[in-house]
């Protein structure tokens, strides 16, 4: 177990450390019982002591040393010992820290959204999958999320062995970064170390850093908005609109308009949905708070209860007597907030602040019969019709609106500063990404926000151009009959030219996998092992196929264009019961679906209703069908043969 010998001095007379709150670590958290050092270079280990401070790391007869500076930080690094282990890790300064069962081996930081933080098991078979997950040679830190404006000096999590008892429920294994380590180990038969970073619901600029943002100029107003509020101080939301509530919000200035004890007899009776018209600010942005009483039974029945509010526009911060319970930005999303423990028998209070954009609709967009809370036997207590309610900000022009609307982090760097930064110059093999749902709407912006989110990685952990391997968005929504534009097949495209424009980068293709209804699909498992295919071909040098079928070449001929292929070794596979997902177009740049036909390492493509195609795509919509494969069981991602202007160009 980590121990550590020796007192804290809080005070150093006479030097430049002082800390106000609580110190930093002597010994970084990232570094801790059951870690994993990067085998085959020298392992930064840093932490912070009283300046003037002589400080000495050994493991297995190896030692190296270094001196606290004027604010204390002192960093050493260190060759490891060969893979495998366990080994004792002593640090010895003004405090003595052991580091026990330490293993040597491959290091993965691992981040992104939340399909990168779903939990095993949630996964598919995710019962069985953590009854079997015994892998003493996998381990895994969970960053804490942290949003900041400023400097951090450590990430909070421990590491953990992966075992049943360690990667289920809350605080467990990122399924993700699971599989992708177990394909990992099957072959290089070294300890993997995952360090996991993601927060879900976040556009990628989040885990930015400013540096490598400022030279885009497509985030300069964000990046000065989160340097003025550090320099500033005060609450670190990481998020606009929280900001704009604490400034403006008349319902949250001297008390709470959620307090279920407040006077609201002087509000006025509005109908939900609905209320804007009532209050006099139809038709334009503004900030409402509504309020309804209801009566519950002297005796609660058992079993969870929840609050059924359905989509709102835009968005809603729902509270049970004073409490809490829920928030949502994302107006497609049916808001169904757990309330149980916010009830009470007899008078209860649900209050909601309701922020409306839109000149027309807005507000609850369910009808009135949906709305409900719903107790734990079953029982329906109807919320629609009449509530209370009152005008907290009208927002029409000039009256300002926040920059952004989400709830969640999406201020650029936020997450870089809190997650990333502290982990930096951690020693590690590479890196894997799942992320991107957040910016799909700015597709093509991806095309140099992510290639300068990874150089700005790549210099702050100062290892080169280590190897940086992405999620592929899967299928998600209902699939198109016609074909045409489409944000998420650009989105995928941008992964693509991302990962070229980054360079010893991969994509992982997973369109074959998915949900049409749900944004977390449980198919974890072929998305980590397909990472790990790049990672075993580009990394390790494995002769192991890493990529579905690509498109090198079009030739045009007489009422066809023929699409030649690599990563066709083996030849073509069709899955399914025919070659479709593709659409071609004539010099009109109307698309039409295609015949399809595999000739070798060639798909032929014709329209009866296009004499003269000129341009080819395939897979191009949220929800493709995935039935273009190689022999060796890797599909082809989407790809077109025309450069004509996408629908997300322009979008910032």
């Amino acid at each position: 177990m980590r121990r550590m010998l020796g007192a804290w001095a809080a005070l150093a007379v006479g030097m430049l450390t002082v800390w106000a709150a609580d110190p930093p670590p002597f010994v970084s958290s990232i570094f801790g019982d059951y870690m994993v050092l990067q085998r085959g270079k020298p392992n930064a280990i840093w932490g912070w002591s009283q300046a003037g401070d002589r400080v000495t790391v050994e493991i297995a007869g190896k030692s190296s040393a270094a001196v606290a500076g004027p604010d204390g930080k002192w960093m050493t690094r260190i060759e490891p010992p060969p893979p495998g282990g366990p080994y004792t890790v002593k640090i010895t300064g003004r405090q003595t820290v052991e580091l026990h069962e330490v293993l040597v081996g491959d290091v993965w930081l691992c981040s992104g959204q939340s399909n990168m933080g779903f939990g095993l098991g949630q996964a598919r078979n995710g019962a069985d999958e953590v009854k079997n997950a015994n892998h003493p040679e996998i381990r895994f830190f969970n960053v804490r999320q942290k949003v900041t404006y400023s400097h951090v000096d450590a990430p909070q999590g421990t590491w953990k062995i992966v075992s049943p008892t360690t990667v289920g429920g809350f605080g467990g294994v990122s399924a993700v970064a699971y599989f992708f380590a177990r394909r990992l180990q099957e072959s290089i038969h070294v300890p993997i170390g995952l360090v996991h970073a993601s927060v879900g619901g976040v556009p990628a600029e989040t885990f930015a850093s400013a540096g490598s943002l400022k030279p885009l100029h497509d985030f300069d107003a964000g990046v000065a908005e989160v340097e003025a509020r550090a320099a500033k101080g005060g609450p670190e939301y990481g998020n606009y609109i929280m900001h704009w509530y604490d400034e403006y919000d008349a319902g949250s200035k001297g008390g709470s308009w959620a307090d279920p004890e407040l006077d609201d007899s002087a509000w006025k009776a509005v109908a939900v949905p609905g209320a804007f018209e009532e209050l006099g600010v139809a038709g334009v942005p503004s900030l409402v708070w509504l309020r309804k009483e209801i009566t519950l039974p002297a005796r609660l029945p058992q079993g969870p209860a929840r609050l059924y509010l359905g989509p709102v526009e835009k968005m809603d911060t729902t509270f049970v007597n004073g409490r809490q319970v829920g928030a949502s930005s994302w107006v497609e999303n049916p808001r169904v907030y757990f309330v149980g423990q916010a009830l009470k028998p007899g008078r209860n209070v649900v209050a909601v602040r309701l922020l409306r954009i839109k000149a027309e609709g807005g507000g609850f967009l369910n009808p009135a019969a949906d709305l409900k809370l719903v107790l734990g036997d079953g029982t329906a207590v109807p919320l629609g019709g009449g509530w209370k309610g009152k005008v907290a900000v009208d927002a029409r022009p000039p009256h300002p609106l926040p920059p952004g609307f989400e709830n969640l982090p999406t201020m650029p760097g936020v997450l870089y500063r809190g997650m990333i930064a502290p982990l930096e110059p951690l020693a590690i093999s590479g890196a894997i990404w799942y992320q991107g749902e957040s910016n799909t709407v700015r597709a093509f912006q991806y095309r140099k926000l992510l290639p300068a989110m990874i150089a700005g990685w790549r210099e702050s952990f100062g290892q080169g151009d280590f190897p940086f391997y992405i999620a592929g968005l899967p299928a998600f929504q209902k699939r198109k009959e016609a074909p045409g534009e489409d944000s998420w097949a650009e989105f995928r495209e941008a992964q693509a030219v991302a990962a070229k424009a980054a360079g010893h980068a991969c994509v992982a293709i997973t369109i074959d996998t998915g949900d049409p209804d749900n944004i977390h699909p449980v198919d974890k498992r072929e998305v980590g092992d397909r990472l790990a295919l790049c990672a075993l071909a580009g990394h390790y040098g494995e002769a192991v196929a890493y990529s579905g079928p690509v498109l090198a070449g079009v030739e045009r001929s007489p009422g066809a264009l023929r699409l030649r292929l690599a990563h066709a070794k083996g030849g073509l596979v069709v899955k399914g019961e025919r070659l479709e997902g593709f659409a071609i177009a004539g010099e009109d740049r109307q698309w039409r679906w295609a015949e399809a036909r595999v000739e070798g390492d060639s798909v032929v493509l014709s329209s009866a209703g296009i004499a003269a195609p000129v341009a080819a795509r395939y897979a191009w919509q949220s929800n493709p069908p995935a039935t273009l494969w190689n022999a060796a069981g890797l599909p082809a991602g989407p790809f077109r043969t025309d450069d004509w202007p996408l629908s997300t160009e322009g979008i910032r």
